[in-house]
């Protein structure tokens, strides 16, 4: 009895080292066959509509700004919940119970000391100066931008907000060089950085409990351990090259806010693996806190055309429109319409026109 007690304790002992080296062969596998990104797709645009939409940034650069604009177009919308005091958290944020009633990435349940872990490394608030009326263009990865040439137009907003690896470089015709702001969560972060300006801030979203353990290797200039490193689901970079005092972390608040009170999506269920598609796209997220960071807000590179089966899905890749039919996190049918909605009312405007163009003849 004794002897078949030891093999079983033994088999026990060898099946995660098993999955364990499955696992690593297969990423290794995955980077030996990593040849770089692909070269865009051909995509014409037409000259007409591409001066139609430099007229129209031209002109509501002109305009007048208009203070807390957008941010109260947005809480017309909120009969049930109250603002977010706070977009980011910071060392001495005080943390409410509403924190963590829900799971990652609408709360931060059962994480509070992974949570005070990373804010004790964070920076207190800094008093800053802010311009009397700001302007923010969040700019998405949309083909819907390859060929606009809106670069320099989109470098004249005040806070310019990209999201994940969004390249720079090689683009800037199209998507700009400036980046006040880039948001992102461990996978999506950029492995080569290509971000120049010398007051850019990283905003560091947390979708699962081991992104914390990045998030300080970060700001620690620390690698992240082996163990750790398993959990992603494809990998993370090794440095953020920002200084600590540019370092942000998402309010969890943010994300609850526009998938829960805007967008009206399920509230989170426990389940063993994976969302309900009630998780918003980064996107979703980074417009409900640039309404908070700025009086008005543009949004360029936003709309999937999936009728357009062949236009290209992101403006620095050859993946065609189909490729979004793959994914099932998010629910961008939903979310199309809400962003059409704001677009209509004037409560954001619309750069590029995919979503709804107001500068199109009809």
């Amino acid at each position: 009895m004794r002897i078949k007690k030891r093999r079983v304790s033994c088999r026990c002992f060898q099946v995660p080292l098993v999955v364990l080296g499955l696992i690593f062969l297969t990423v290794v596998t995955f980077s030996l066959f990593d040849t770089g990104p692909p070269k865009p797709l051909a995509w014409h645009v037409d000259p007409i509509h591409r001066k139609r939409v430099h007229n129209f940034v031209q002109d509501l650069l002109k305009s007048e700004c208009r203070p807390t604009f957008a941010r109260k177009g947005v809480e017309a919308r909120l009969q049930f919940s109250f603002p977010v005091t706070d977009p980011f958290l910071w060392r001495d944020t005080m943390l409410t119970p509403e924190m963590f009633k829900y799971p990652p990435p609408f709360g931060f349940r059962d994480m509070r000391g992974n949570l005070k872990d990373v804010l004790s490394l964070l920076p207190a608030p800094s008093e800053q100066q802010k311009k009397q009326c700001r302007r923010c263009v969040v700019i998405g990865n949309g083909g819907i931008l390859r060929g606009l040439e809106l670069g320099p137009l989109l470098d004249q907003f005040d806070v310019v907000i990209r999201l994940n690896s969004g390249p720079v470089r090689n683009y800037s015709k199209d998507v700009g060089n400036r980046t006040s702001i880039r948001m992102s969560y461990p996978e999506g972060s950029p492995m080569v950085w290509e971000d120049v300006d010398p007051d850019l801030e990283f905003v560091a979203v947390v979708y699962k409990a081991v992104d914390f353990k990045w998030i300080s290797a970060m700001i620690n200039r620390q690698s992240v351990s082996l163990w750790d490193w398993l959990f992603f689901w494809q990998k993370v970079p090794e440095e953020i090259p920002v200084d600590l005092s540019k370092f942000r972390l998402l309010n969890l608040e943010i994300i609850k806010q526009m998938a829960l009170d805007l967008l009206d999506l399920p509230t989170p269920q426990p389940r063993l693996w994976g969302w309900d598609q009630n998780v918003p796209t980064l996107g979703m997220s980074a417009l409900n806190m640039a309404t908070y960071l700025c009086d008005e807000v543009s949004l360029a590179g936003f709309g999937y055309n999936l009728s357009q089966k062949e236009a290209p899905l992101h403006y620095y890749d050859s993946l065609p429109m189909t490729a979004m039919l793959k994914q099932n996190m998010h629910n961008v049918d939903r979310e199309k319409t809400f962003l059409q909605s704001l677009v209509k009312e004037g409560t954001v405007s619309d750069l590029t026109g995919a979503l709804y163009c107001t500068f199109c003849p009809s």
